[in-house]
Parts: C-alpha cells; structure tokens; sequence
C-alpha cells in the first residue's frame, strides 16, 4: 500500500485539500463521462456516505476532482467499488474486500494515494448488505453477538454473505451466491454449511426480536429459486423409475425436500416432487401411476408426521421402498418397513443408490 510520503516521493498529486486550506488539484479530464457521488451510490444501490467512507478509510474515492471539489468518479473508480461490494457481499472483511478491488482494478495513474488502513477490526466499518452506516457505528452485522444481527459464529465466508444479502433484502445477491456456492460445492454441501446456518440464524433472530418476517421469506425464496434452478437445469435423469417426493399434508415449509429434489437431481437420479397440498389420496394415486423405486415423505414438525401416511404407500404392480425424512419423525414411532434418513447428503447417497442400483459405480 503506497503512503502519502512514498506519494511525494513519486511526485504524484495528492488531490485533496488539507486540513490548512490548500487548494485541491485538477486532473486532467478524460473523455469519459464521470458520475457524482449520488448518481455512483445509485448506481450500487449504497449511500453516498458509505462512498466517502469507502474514500476515507480504503482510499476508493474518485481519481478526478472538478474544480469547487466536486467528486466525479471515471469507469474503474466505479469498476473497484463494484469489486469491493462484491466481496463485501461474499463475506469478507471490509479491510480485505478494499485491498481485493484495489488489486483487481488497479487505479490511474494519476489517481489519489491510498490511505492506510487502521491496523485492528475495531476501527474497521461494518458491514450489512455491503453498505456501510453513515456514522461509522455498528449497524446490524452476521455474525455479532446480542443486538438484531445474525449469529452466525463458526459459519463460512459464503454463509456469511448469505447472511449479509438476506439482511438486506438484495435477493439477487442471495440468488447468485446460492448458484455460485452449488456450481462449486454441490447441493448438499451448499444446503447443510451455507444454507442451514443462515436459516437457523434468521429464524432464530425473528423468536429474539419478533420482527424479521421479511427476511425469513426473502431467505426461503432466494433459496427456493436457486434450488429449483439446479432442477430445470439438471441432466437427463438416470433411473427408469422414478423417487416420489412428497410433504405431509400441513407443512408450510418444503425447502429441504426441494434441496432433497435438487441434490439427487446433479446425481442423474430422476424424481417427482410434490408439495404439502398433496392430500393422502393423491399421494396413492401417484404412487399408482408412477411406480416409483422409492418414496419419500418430508415432515419437519412431530404433529404432522403420521406414521399411517408413510405406512400406506404400496403398489400394485412392483415393490416400493418406503422412506421418512426430516426432523419430525421420530424412529421409533416408524413401521419396520419404513426406513428413516438422515441427514442431506447421507440421504441423496441412499437414494441415490436404491435409484440407480447397479448402475451407481461402487
């Protein structure tokens, strides 16, 4: 990081006025046009003191001053803010995120010198949603402890990003980090480190706080879509008859069967997958017409998971293994027949290996 001393050094122009009233310097102008600093916090969806901010403190400010000291900010000034936000959004520090979009894009020649950043995280900026609070102080943060933040001690950079984007409502964010995460973890890995913590921590903050609604539903959607993007996008499936997925009867939630769907999906294992409006009859019809190899009932609350539901599935024609899944079932309460699984992925390997039998390699 190059200092103010190894900048008279160089010779080049600092820029700004100093504290004795020395006037600030003019860049050449370039030929392409520069925005002001609302027009650049529009743009990002940010406030404009999270930009003098970001100038102060990381020294990603605009590299040319009109006269009068109006801020203008050039293509790469506004292409280093749009990395920082970036890694900001995938959980890093804001320290490390300004180093990042100081390294990607490297700044003119003739632009301001950086200032160096306070050694230690407490007089670091905080983060939400990549915005930084006007005043410097605390806004809710992933991961502080107390407050109306997220708790999300132990969890990763990218459910830390997750955690950031739900904050603040930016469900694209969510969406992207969600395929990002699965095009380079898998489903199952993405759902139990990067999902599950986020969903543990908003739905954990709503019971602390009794607000929060908002987050927990732009959670589930953002996942829900990313998930049920993995599904239209998936390969052929490999079985020729198919897994039957299905919620009890009065489930409201049905992410992890469709993180379920989505995992055996990537895994060339064909599927049907049906909601918690799907009544007991239907669920026998289903079975009927599609002889599954295997199916699946998904209850996450103990007073919807019957054991007569999941007891009840046969066929005419063929052998049907019959599978409980989620939280609500309780092992001992299951016919002998009905097998209990568990956790994500040790449910999409058994699944996947009664599906696909001897086509699965050993």
């Amino acid at each position: 990081m190059q200092s103010q001393d190894d900048s008279a050094a160089t010779g080049a122009p600092l820029g700004k006025a100093d504290e004795q009233g020395s006037e600030a310097v003019d860049y050449p102008q370039a030929d392409e046009p520069k925005l002001t600093v609302a027009a650049v916090a529009r743009r990002l969806g940010v406030a404009p003191a999270t930009l003098r901010t970001w100038d102060r403190r990381y020294g990603l400010g605009p590299s040319d001053h009109t006269t009068g000291r109006h801020r203008r900010y050039g293509s790469e000034d506004i292409a280093r803010l749009e990395h920082m936000q970036r890694a900001l959004l995938r959980g890093a520090s804001p320290a490390e995120a300004a180093r990042y979009a100081r390294s990607t894009t490297a700044p003119p020649a003739s632009s301001a010198p950086e200032p160096a950043v306070p050694a230690g995280g407490d007089a670091e900026p905080v983060l939400q949603s990549g915005v930084l609070s006007g005043s410097d102080r605390p806004i809710e943060v992933a991961g502080s402890r107390g407050g109306r933040g997220l708790r999300l001690a132990g969890a990763g950079p990218r459910a830390r990003g997750l955690g950031s984007a739900v904050l603040g409502l930016d469900s694209w964010s969510a969406q992207h980090l969600m395929i990002e995460s699965i095009e380079a973890e898998g489903v199952a890995t993405t759902w139990l480190e990067v999902v599950q913590p986020v969903l543990r921590a908003v739905v954990e903050r709503r019971q602390r706080t009794g607000s929060g609604a908002e987050v927990v539903q732009l959670l589930v959607d953002s996942v829900s879509t990313a998930l049920r993007a993995v599904l239209a996008s998936a390969p052929a499936p490999s079985n020729s008859r198919p897994v039957l997925l299905a919620s009890v009867p009065g489930e409201v939630q049905e992410l992890e069967l469709i993180a379920l769907a989505a995992a055996l999906a990537t895994q060339g294992v064909g599927h049907r997958l049906f909601g918690p409006a799907l009544q007991p009859e239907g669920l026998d019809a289903a079975v009927r017409r599609c002889v599954p190899v295997a199916v699946v009932v998904w209850s996450e609350q103990a007073s919807y998971a019957s054991p007569q539901l999941v007891a009840g599935v046969h066929s005419t024609r063929r052998r049907v293994r019959a599978f409980a899944a989620g939280g609500g079932w309780a092992a001992e309460s299951l016919p002998a027949q009905v097998e209990l699984l568990g956790p994500l992925d040790r449910a999409v390997e058994r699944l996947s290996t009664v599906a696909l039998g001897e086509q699965r390699p050993s």
